[in-house]
């Protein structure tokens, strides 16, 4: 799949996830942890995405070994307004792109609106 390919794809997914995530009542101004993460069979691999994350000050990056793959955990302190999110959503598929490994997507806590915390 060509970079491009993998961005509309990855847009699109993340705006699903948005919309749901509307529906349930998020209010994206607020800001929270949000966690990206990726996935690789090699440790070396998985070393270097944590070194150009954290050299490069993008997020707060790690790494551990969950049965036979590594799991790299990107977290970025954000709103998750759509413009914020799908940018930095897209960083990430480049920069799996660039390590080849594999980006499996973002996830964070809800943050309800004032209004829906009262009722």
């Amino acid at each position: 799949m060509s970079i491009v390919d993998s961005l509309l794809d990855n847009a699109y997914e993340d705006t699903q996830l948005l919309i749901s995530n509307d529906k349930n009542g998020d209010d994206f101004l607020k800001h929270r942890d949000v966690d990206f993460i990726m996935k690789t069979e090699e440790k070396e691999k998985a070393e270097t995405v944590v070194d150009f994350i954290s050299d490069n000050n993008y997020g707060q990056a790690s790494f551990e070994k969950i049965e036979n793959e590594y799991r790299i955990l990107i977290i970025i302190n954000m709103p998750t307004t759509q413009q914020v999110l799908t940018s930095i959503s897209a960083l990430m598929v480049c920069i799996s792109s660039l390590f080849s490994v594999d980006y499996d997507g973002w996830g964070c806590v809800l943050q309800p609106n004032k209004n829906e915390e009262t009722q």
